[in-house]
């Protein structure tokens, strides 16, 4: 797995490219669709991808500043991720999708101008520019997920998955705590199959508690696109079988999760 922060950029910048793919073509009466999210449509999910890279950007250019502004712009009663996506949603198509694009190019033009070993403030625990770039690409990969539901795509699941399903792994422990649950004590082995076949691992090979599947079903159930029920994905042992249903990889409150047998067709699917 790359783990250069230039390898991290490049990834992300791919992933960028291939979601910008899928929406680049759409009519403009399409960026009203409805997405598996509820109340988000498309315009919704590119309006919070930019909203987020625009504070992520902040972070990593004026590390120093982002607290201040977080405290003048963030005020009580408020829910800035549902008013940023809305307003972004308001703009029109082009405007939002331009909009999109210099944003996420300035991300990573900051990122890579950014010190290496310095943690960088975040709505969470501070990250270093290599997390933080991991995190962008989990959540482009993961609002992706729902634009592509909502047109009905299949998107070829590619290498970079693995980003995606080691930020999974890492925040268990965050999922646990974010359900007032300890942390388990004992380990679990993860073993996921990549798209090429490759055999992905975390934990040691003794674990008593395992996880076992698909990558793409791990990623999509740690991203909370996808229900427990609707992913082939094995676990065994009392840690595993607590964590799967709870699984987060993103920061925030818990999240909603979508409801058993929500996830769209296979057979409706279009390849992307």
């Amino acid at each position: 797995m790359t783990t250069t922060l230039d390898g991290l950029l490049a990834d992300l910048r791919a992933e960028n490219t291939e979601l910008d793919a899928l929406v680049a073509r759409l009519d403009p009466a399409d960026w009203a669709r409805p997405t598996p999210a509820e109340g988000w449509t498309i315009a919704h999910q590119i309006a919070h991808l930019a909203w987020t890279d625009d504070w992520a950007a902040l972070s990593a250019r004026e590390p120093e500043d982002f607290t201040s502004v977080v405290e003048r712009s963030f005020s009580p009663g408020t829910d800035p991720v549902e008013e940023g996506a809305a307003a972004g949603a308001a703009l029109a198509p082009d405007e939002l999708l331009s909009r999109w694009r210099t944003g996420r190019d300035q991300l990573l033009a900051a990122l890579e101008a950014a010190p290496s070993d310095v943690r960088l403030p975040w709505f969470g625990p501070p990250m270093k520019p290599a997390s933080l770039a991991t995190a962008r690409l989990m959540e482009t990969w993961a609002h992706g997920q729902d634009v592509a539901d909502a047109l009905g795509a299949t998107r070829a699941p590619t290498a970079r998955l693995r980003h995606v399903a080691h930020l999974g792994v890492r925040t268990m422990g965050f999922a646990f705590g974010l359900h007032g649950l300890p942390a388990p004590q004992t380990p679990i082995r993860v073993e996921l199959t990549g798209p090429d076949g490759e055999l992905w691992a975390w934990g040691p090979e003794d674990a008593p508690d395992r996880i076992t599947g698909p990558a793409l079903d791990f990623c999509q159930l740690v991203t909370q696109r996808r229900h427990r029920d609707d992913v082939a994905l094995v676990a065994s042992g009392p840690s595993a079988l607590a964590w799967l249903p709870i699984a987060q990889a993103f920061a925030g409150a818990p999240g909603k999760g979508r409801e058993p047998g929500s996830a769209p067709p296979a057979a409706e699917h279009q390849p992307f």
